[in-house]
């Protein structure tokens, strides 16, 4: 097999040596080269290239932004008997798709899952989700694939301070994303006027929702090592499900926050929050200009938001 290892050195949890151990233990099965990307963007041009020379594999060390342009560029050119199967070993902080998979957290330890899925040729076709994206200027973009989320309003918020945080040189821990959460419903989100309408083919529209949650499995992300969870039905296997918060009263949100924590379906009503699961496709309009993010990585603000439901789309070692 010839293959590609794709190492995100400012990862939050990668490090030289365990890029040593997982070249040393994949070099006896793959003829493999190891790139280390440079800029944002370089995975997804790596996975372009990946399908371009008809790899057998591209094995990424990264977060769940890694894994989502890796995973872009391979089906840049659309799906295909030529997408090169992809191995993950979990290198960021959350670690979504990696765990989602049922990979362990510890980087060695997964090496030892993909060794032996690779061995065996145990690969797994999963569903992926795109999200077709129209600026406040009114430009669409070309679908986007995501592999485990996407989310509009202060979930998006929350990773954009995130993100100008670690820009100044500080840690994506637990700790900071809890006190960015709460900085960010306290002071700085817009809690009165919700920007969101939501339109799901058959249903009238979901008017009045200040954060869309967007789940292509199940957790929905990781609070150090407890899931967080408010669509705990949604997986590889099924379409996208959806998270609507329509109320943002300190009330609802703590009952939302426990919801997501204990996995629980109860407590859902219209007019506080609207839950749907195995979805084919919806749209998402926003008001005024709302933040969006993919698979962990803002991408600014956006007017629109067009989400499909692509299956078995991708095969994975896990």
């Amino acid at each position: 097999m010839r293959g590609l290892l794709v190492v995100n050195p400012h990862a939050t949890t990668t490090s030289p040596r365990v890029r040593d151990v997982l070249v040393r233990a994949l070099g006896d099965e793959i003829d493999l080269e190891i790139v280390t990307t440079e800029h944002r963007g370089h995975a997804w041009a790596l996975g372009e290239r990946a399908r371009r020379e008809r790899l057998d594999i591209v094995c990424t060390l990264g977060g769940d932004g890694t894994i989502n342009e890796v995973v872009n560029g391979m089906l840049s050119a659309g799906p295909g008997d030529d997408v090169p199967l992809l191995a993950t070993v979990p290198g960021g902080s959350a670690n979504v798709f990696a765990r989602s998979l049922g990979l362990p957290s510890d980087a060695v330890e997964a090496t030892g899952v993909l060794l032996e899925a690779i061995t065996a040729r145990r690969v797994r076709r999963i569903g992926l989700g795109t999200a077709a994206v129209t600026s406040p200027v009114g430009h669409t973009s070309t679908p986007r694939w995501f592999v485990a989320n996407a989310g509009l309003g202060i979930d998006a918020e929350i990773i954009a301070a995130m993100e100008a945080d670690r820009a100044h040189g500080h840690e994506a821990s637990p700790g900071r994303y809890f006190t960015t959460t709460l900085r960010q419903y306290f002071l700085r989100t817009e809690r009165k006027e919700p920007p969101l309408r939501i339109e799901i083919p058959g249903e009238d529209p979901l008017d009045d929702v200040f954060l869309a949650i967007v789940q292509n499995t199940a957790p929905w992300t990781y609070f150090g090592s407890y899931a967080v969870n408010p669509c705990p039905r949604a997986s590889f296997e099924t379409g996208l499900d959806l998270f609507a918060v329509r109320r943002m009263g300190l009330a609802t949100a703590l009952r939302v926050a426990r919801r997501m924590l204990a996995a629980s379906e109860a407590g859902s009503t219209r007019r506080s929050l609207a839950v749907r699961h195995d979805l084919a496709e919806f749209t998402v309009e926003a008001r005024r200009p709302t933040h969006l993010q993919i698979d962990g990585e803002g991408l600014g603000e956006v007017q629109r938001v067009a989400f499909r439901s692509v299956p078995g789309v991708l095969g994975v070692l896990s």
